[in-house]
């Protein structure tokens, strides 16, 4: 296939899901935590929260050390945020069997919104305290924001593209439309994407506090995020890697693969309204949202499912649910809206990434996890959001969003579309 011939009327699948968040090492115990409704934010313990006095001490820490599956030298060349990105990206290539299929098109779109910081930080100390000569070689590969998705090339030896998206909370979610768009353009048959992210930092935790986006209830963390509750007060920083394997169908259907769902569209935009705050009426993010849906072919009644950005901010959680409103009228009444960052917590650039493979479970099992800590629903909110436990999404051809808001104003949807 020519790498410059169009393939608009290509199918894209889902064969791998892989996955490391504050709520499980592996995709699949990441999906049995969630539909448990079980929380991962917890306290912070680490000796800097009472050293620089944080205003807020608790935050979504990753469930499962790094440091368990990667070589003991792969955690010392990587930043925390390749750590995560390599150990989801192996899972998902091995959930999809390891498809065989020439470099020249394999390719990998991996996002990141802040990306090293802890390597750019603590290498800064480290030049204070001992001098330039004591700075760690690979320090520039650690803490550029493309050092994950080059770090996964080189592991799969992908040479279709090593892409990084860097549009801060829709990062991973932008890997993803970057994906589908390698495969459909015919530049690759597979790319694994999605995003990552590793900024439980004490710099970000306090610049992110500064500007009073953070939850600050640190008496009782497990419920301070929550979405759409009338006393949401501020996310919850996290921390964690979502990667999937996009496959061009007939290469996914000629080698016998396992297909959880089609990545069916996306949709982009941009609101050129404020550089942190959201359109507040989500004119641009219902673009995003209409446009996903258009592109994949698809009607605005088959849509049975909204993973949403859902942060659990005063001002964004409204905003999304009028653009949701916006975007599909009436047809919202009937549209099961789950806000998994309830539990995740906000992983910032992997967040679109974790809550892409959190649809496509959602759609493969026809069930749809529940928001916890909702316990005094925003009567400004009309959205038909899932509480108490998972909701049976039926039978037949279904279809999902997912969608992801970042800083500068960027709107990205997936919609996904079940499989037979």
């Amino acid at each position: 296939m020519s790498a410059s011939t169009p393939q608009k009327n290509r199918r894209v699948v889902v064969t791998g899901l892989g996955a490391t968040t504050p709520v499980g090492g592996s995709a699949p115990d990441t999906w049995e935590a969630i539909t448990a409704g079980r929380s991962g934010i917890r306290p912070l313990t680490q000796d800097w929260v009472a050293e620089h006095e944080l205003p807020v001490t608790f935050a979504g820490s990753i469930h499962t050390s790094p440091a368990e599956v990667l070589a003991k030298v792969e955690v010392r060349r990587n930043d925390p945020s390749g750590q995560y990105a390599l150990v989801a990206a192996r899972e998902a290539w091995a959930d999809a069997g390891s498809p065989e299929v020439e470099p020249e098109r394999l390719g990998v779109a991996i996002g990141s919104g802040i990306g090293g910081v802890w390597t750019l930080l603590d290498q800064w100390e480290v030049m204070k305290a001992k001098g330039p000569r004591r700075v760690f070689p690979l320090t520039v590969p650690m803490l550029m924001p493309n050092g994950p998705a080059a770090a996964v090339s080189l592991d799969l030896s992908a040479r279709a593209g090593a892409h990084c998206p860097v549009s801060a909370c829709a990062s991973g979610a932008e890997g993803m439309k970057m994906a589908l768009e390698m495969i459909r353009t015919g530049r690759a048959d597979v790319v694994v994407c999605g995003g990552t992210e590793a900024a439980i930092h004490p710099l970000p935790i306090a610049a992110f506090a500064s500007m009073t986006a953070l939850s600050n209830r640190n008496d009782e963390p497990e419920r301070a995020s929550r979405p759409y509750d009338v006393d949401r007060d501020g996310f919850v920083i996290a921390e964690g890697a979502g990667i999937v394997v996009l496959e061009a169908e007939e290469h996914a259907v000629a080698r016998g693969a396992r297909i959880y769902a089609e990545l069916a569209g996306a949709g982009a935009s941009s609101d050129a309204y404020h550089i942190t705050a959201g359109e507040p009426e989500g004119a641009g993010a219902a673009r995003a949202m209409q446009e996903a849906v258009t592109d994949g072919g698809l009607s605005f009644e088959d849509v049975v499912h909204i993973n949403a950005h859902a942060t659990s901010t005063p001002v964004g959680d409204l905003a999304e649910a009028k653009a949701i409103r916006r975007a599909f009228g009436a047809h919202a009444d009937r549209i099961a809206v789950s806000g998994t960052k309830s539990m995740t917590g906000h992983l910032l650039g992997a967040a679109g990434a974790l809550e892409a493979v959190l649809t496509v479970q959602a759609l493969h099992a026809r069930r749809a996890p529940a928001t916890i800590n909702l316990e005094n629903k925003d009567p400004e909110i009309d959205l038909d959001v899932v509480t108490g436990s998972p909701r049976e999404l039926g039978d037949g051809d279904l279809a999902a969003l997912n969608n992801s808001f970042g800083f500068g104003g960027v709107n990205v949807a997936l919609a996904f579309r079940s499989w037979a």
